[in-house]
């Protein structure tokens, strides 16, 4: 989904729209997104990242810059280092630049981040992390953040997606993957747990960053510990279990999730255990009963989303997600299948661990 890079003399154009510090000496490429087009600004004083939204991803770029500002903001009156925008000249937060937008950070120095990790030392900070950002925006009302990509987390709708993709079935792929459906369909009474239990207030509504990938935690370069979140752009209202759970589903596999070798694919209590502790040590005291007794469940929840999210993809012929071969959705459904399958066989233990992990902490109690 990523766009071409911009011509040298258009960007040093947009870059001379910001309220920069110093002279601009370069704009160069940065980093390896695909939705955005990011860039670094170096100026004779200071360093910043530039980035060309994609407004076909996020058509409603204003309530999403409104999201970022309010909880970044927010962040910054609780002390915690956060991303911070860079105003235009005329003191807007974004650029609007004909049918481009634009948006320019100042660069977070003295830091290093993970695409890939097997260190539970490392996986359990990053599960502080997003602890710390959940328990620093648990007093903040969610419900003042736009939801920019309707139903993202919505188990029970991404279902009715992937049946609606099984019934269209444009190219006849589903009669080669039966198995695989049914799969799926054999989970169908799950899929509500964390919707029903948002509905019925059991478990709050809460700021979810739905992209909780490790390479979104900035690392402090000397002591390794989480200095700041970033990549804001899905931050909605929704359930601590989304980010929780996608963070098991993605950071305790032993495999990638494109790995087409099954037996490479595993999922790690180890991992678990040590992002379970970080994460609970900092939010455990703010989170309900129901969210910790859901919070194994979210794992395997978001896993069996992403699975089928695949699959449903695949069957329609890879419209979606970015494939570099024929099978490619194909494999990744396969990986979560094996994840949510080793996660089942493992969800007792799960349970203890929570239970272990809650007991080592300590915290005397829940908030309801």
């Amino acid at each position: 989904m990523g766009r071409q890079s911009e011509p040298e003399t258009d960007l040093l154009r947009v870059a001379g729209q910001f309220a920069l510090d110093g002279d601009v000496i370069s704009i160069t490429p940065y980093g390896d997104g695909h939705i955005n087009v990011t860039y670094l600004v170096v100026t004779d004083r200071a360093r910043y990242i530039l980035q060309k939204m994609n407004t076909m991803v996020f058509p409603d770029t204003a309530n999403l810059m409104r999201n970022i500002e309010l909880v970044t903001a927010f962040l910054r009156d609780e002390g915690q280092e956060t991303l911070e925008l860079v105003p235009t000249e005329t003191g807007a937060g974004y650029l609007v630049d004909g049918d481009d937008a634009y948006r320019v950070y100042r660069f977070i120095e003295g830091t290093v981040s993970y695409n890939l990790v097997d260190d539970p030392r490392i996986f359990e900070r990053a599960g502080s992390a997003f602890g710390a950002f959940q328990r620093r925006l648990a007093r903040f009302d969610a419900a003042q953040l736009t939801e920019t990509i309707a139903h993202f987390h919505d188990t029970p709708h991404r279902y009715a997606d992937f049946r609606t993709a099984v019934a269209a079935d444009p190219l006849g792929r589903g009669a080669d993957v039966r198995e695989e459906i049914e799969f799926f369909d054999a989970h169908a009474g799950e899929y509500a747990q964390i919707m029903e239990s948002l509905s019925n207030g059991t478990v709050p509504l809460r700021v979810t960053h739905n992209d909780t990938k490790l390479n979104n935690i900035l690392m402090d370069a000397q002591t390794g510990e989480p200095r700041a979140i970033i990549d804001l752009d899905t931050v909605m209202p929704g359930s601590m279990l989304f980010d929780f759970g996608d963070s098991i589903r993605f950071g305790a596999s032993t495999g990638l999730e494109d790995e087409p070798n099954l037996d490479k694919v595993h999922f790690s209590l180890p991992l678990f255990r040590a992002y379970a502790t970080g994460f609970l040590r900092e939010a455990g005291e703010s989170a309900t009963p129901r969210e910790i007794e859901l919070l194994p469940v979210a794992a395997k929840l978001m896993t069996l989303e992403c699975g089928m999210r695949f699959l449903g993809d695949y069957v329609l012929g890879d419209v979606y997600f970015a494939t570099k071969y024929p099978e490619h959705n194909l494999v990744r459904a396969h990986t979560q299948m094996q994840l949510v399958r080793e996660m089942e066989e493992q969800m007792p233990r799960m349970h203890a661990v929570i239970a272990d992990v809650m007991a080592s902490h300590d915290t005397g109690g829940h908030n309801e």
